[in-house]
């Protein structure tokens, strides 16, 4: 894995940061549209229920913290 350097990363985000904020917001929707439209032709499921996708993290959280499993 390569490590970038500070200059690099300031660079990056001072990029990121001019380029993100000279968007209308209708720009930043038209994106949002076009990563929702994406993702539904990559899995034809999304979106799901999102609770459904935490059950395993919760059960290895409540494992890992002492807890009793979910009832």
């Amino acid at each position: 894995m390569l490590k970038p350097s500070p200059l690099l990363e300031e660079f990056e985000t001072k990029y990121a940061r001019e380029r993100t904020s000279s968007r209308t917001p209708e720009e930043a929707m038209a994106i949002v549209s076009a990563l929702w439209e994406e993702a539904s032709t990559l899995n034809p499921d999304f979106p799901t229920d999102w609770r459904d996708d935490l059950e395993a993290d919760l059960a290895i959280a409540r494992a890992i913290n002492g807890l009793p499993p979910k009832p």
